[in-house]
């Protein structure tokens, strides 16, 4: 998959990507342990139990991040995809339990090739599984298809990508209200695009027309890119056994 990389410009004449340069795209105020920083308790929030619990919670990620990686069919499928593509994943470098900001649950460091899982949001084993896929496909592009997360066509074509193959099941858009029962053809494409524009939005700090925008100019072409999975994933269906069974098929090391 590759991205047409145009230089865009805002509304003043100046240079996004010029402005990208100086721009915080990893979000300190998202992750504060990345770069160094230390996190910073609440002696408030210790006091409610909102904190103060760091090594449990790290412990209880740390246990369900492998377990994912060693019982999941979809999870195992993209660690083989990553190994045949020649982007090697060891989970004691790769993979971090942090943490983060609560709206997020997850997200990946390009800049270290590192997925971080958000140990106080992301709590159960499903939701690092989707964790765990969702960030390990935009390690697949990062590796495989040079992704730039400072170009903003890159970054919403990987974004759309992820919550095509890995999110936006029909009851999931519905509650969101990105469908109806009136417009069930258009439903899982409603669902890709307002992941995605989220995600775009908070990653390059736009605006909600900006990050449509580069949506639209990538979405036919990355919403029709499968790989490495072959499918999207349906919620409560086969869909995972189904696709790690036929990894060996596109030749990957399963």
């Amino acid at each position: 998959m590759t991205v047409k990389n145009e230089e865009k410009r805002d509304e003043s004449g100046n240079s996004q990507e010029a402005a990208l340069n100086n721009e915080d795209l990893w979000g300190s105020d998202m992750y504060p342990e990345r770069r160094g920083k230390k996190f910073q308790h609440s002696w408030f929030k210790i006091l409610l139990g909102a904190q103060g619990r760091e090594s449990i919670d790290k412990n209880r990620c740390e246990h369900n991040v492998y377990k994912c990686i060693k019982e999941s069919p979809i999870i195992k499928l993209m660690m083989g995809a990553l190994r045949s593509s020649g982007c090697e994943i060891d989970i004691r470098r790769h993979i971090s339990c942090e943490v983060c900001n609560p709206i997020v649950t997850g997200g990946y460091d390009s800049e270290f090739n590192q997925i971080i899982i958000c140990q106080n949001s992301a709590h159960s084993e499903d939701m690092i599984r989707g964790v765990l896929l969702h960030e390990m496909i935009h390690m697949f592009d990062y590796c495989r298809n040079k992704l730039d997360v400072k170009n903003i066509d890159h970054l919403a074509c990987t974004e759309i990508r992820a919550a095509n193959l890995g999110h936006c099941s029909f009851m999931g858009s519905l509650l969101q209200g990105d469908s109806s029962f009136t417009n069930i053809k258009a439903t899982h494409q409603n669902c890709v695009k307002h992941k995605a524009r989220l995600s775009v939005m908070a990653v390059h700090k736009v605006s909600k027309e900006v990050a449509e925008a580069a949506i639209e100019r990538v979405f036919t072409k990355c919403y029709n890119d499968l790989e490495p999975i072959g499918r999207r994933i349906r919620r409560n269906s086969f869909d995972m056994p189904r696709a790690y069974a036929e990894g060996y098929l596109y030749g990957y090391d399963m």
